[in-house]
């Protein structure tokens, strides 16, 4: 708890130096917009691209995978679905890890990292650019 109001004081003097934040958000922006990374299931049969703003750029699914979504066979339409599915999450789930990284990175630079954990919405996370 000490901690966290030392980390508040910290953070309080940052605000007074407006700038310093202000680059911070920049430095974690650029980072995030440019980060990317991918997930995979099926053995590589589905592949996922998603960037540092938690967006999924592109989707690779083998021909095998793809006939599977286009077939008749009710089972391994499912099975195509939860391969596409489990992509995807992997990919999110490997942008969110790198994202919280950066900011935590960030914010043991600025000598925040008691903080690094508030990042809920409207949290610290966001106000240096995170989602």
């Amino acid at each position: 708890m000490f901690d966290q109001f030392k980390a508040m004081g910290a953070l309080a003097g940052l605000l007074k130096n407006g700038d310093r934040l202000r680059e911070a958000g920049e430095r974690v922006k650029t980072t995030l917009e440019a980060l990317r990374v991918d997930g995979e299931s099926g053995g590589g049969a589905v592949h996922v691209r998603a960037s540092g703003r938690m967006r999924i750029e592109s989707v690779a699914i083998a021909p095998a995978i793809g006939a599977a979504l286009a077939g008749a066979d009710e089972a391994a339409r499912a099975e195509a679905h939860e391969l596409v599915a489990a992509a995807i999450n992997e990919a999110l789930q490997r942008a969110e890890r790198e994202a919280k990284d950066v900011i935590a990175r960030e914010l043991d630079d600025l000598g925040l990292s008691d903080l690094a954990d508030m990042g809920g919405p409207g949290g610290l996370a966001g106000l240096l650019g995170g989602n």
